[in-house]
């Protein structure tokens, strides 16, 4: 299955790994529109690097570690309930600018437990409230802040690669807010060694890079990830190959024109559909080989990544 980019267009700045060549002219389209999808066949190169991907991690030792890790797939912070107040403190938690008014507790024991309503769990280092805190950015320079009072040890429901799960959490009090802002206190598991190699640097042939995973659907039925392409095309596709142990997503692009055109590259939101729900089967990267990433919109991502 072939899935189109919806048209959520936005710039950013390229890593060596997704460097677009000077490849077609056209002129950029911007805006939202609902996603199209369409079925074809995968491109003959990418669905046998799918293939490959996925004999490689189906019943594998890696496959084995991931599914018995804690891997999350949403942010790592909840906003207080309702979100903020204004705008202000909207562009304050955007751009990290926090200022600590009162002392943070000392962790109250080394470790924490990740707990799912199977009743599995896996017990992992704990965070202190301050390295918790830190990674909220702690930058009172000039501009709005937000305003740490202080903080207490407690949990929130995250979303993981083996579905939700209850995670301990530093509950931070902020000034003018009922409700704390939560931050994940646990660090995730070590990702396993993939059991398969990435393709190399750079596009191969029409085989990209998936940026990162952007959401994922409460019935485990699709996902939005983000893909790139360049100034002078159509957009990015994204094929998915199923199989009982994983998902492996292809990306592409398409509608490449000849002629000059600037060297950059466009980040999409592509929604992919699935056949059944993702539950505990890995979402990989065909072009890395290797799981894919989940990133927030803002700051850098909490993820295994």
């Amino acid at each position: 299955m072939r899935t189109k980019a919806a048209r959520q267009v936005r710039p950013f700045t390229l890593l060596a790994v997704l460097a677009v060549v000077a490849v077609g002219c056209g002129n950029e389209k911007a805006g939202n529109h609902d996603p199209e999808v369409r079925s074809s066949g995968s491109d003959a190169g990418s669905g046998t690097r799918a293939r490959a991907v996925a004999d490689a991690w189906d019943g594998s030792r890696a496959a084995e570690l991931w599914r018995t890790g804690y891997y999350p797939m949403a942010d790592a912070v909840q906003l207080p309930e309702g979100g903020f107040h204004s705008a202000a403190d909207k562009r304050a938690y955007e751009t990290q600018h926090f200022v600590l008014s009162g002392a943070l507790p000392a962790t109250p024991h080394d470790t924490g437990q990740v707990t799912w309503p199977s009743g599995k769990s896996v017990v992992l280092p704990l965070l202190s409230a301050q390295k918790a805190y830190t990674s909220l950015g702690g930058n009172s320079g000039d501009g709005p802040h937000l305003a740490v009072t202080g903080a207490r040890l407690g949990e929130m429901t995250l979303v993981t690669s083996r579905g939700p799960a209850t995670v301990p959490a530093w509950l931070f009090t902020l000034v003018g807010y009922d409700t704390p802002l939560r931050r994940v206190a646990v660090s995730p598991s070590r990702l396993p060694r993939p059991p398969i190699t990435p393709v190399g640097r750079g596009p191969s042939g029409e085989l990209w890079q998936i940026g990162r995973l952007a959401e994922m659907s409460g019935d485990g039925r699709s996902v939005k990830v983000k893909a790139s392409h360049g100034a002078c095309d159509d957009g990015p596709v994204v094929d998915v190959l199923e199989t009982d142990g994983s998902v492996v997503l292809s990306a592409s692009i398409v509608g490449e024109k000849d002629g000059p055109c600037t060297s950059q590259a466009i980040l999409e939101t592509v929604t992919v559909k699935l056949a059944r729900k993702l539950g505990n089967r890995v979402l990989l990267d065909a072009f890395t080989g290797r799981p894919v990433p989940y990133g927030p919109p803002y700051g850098k991502s909490p993820s295994w990544s």
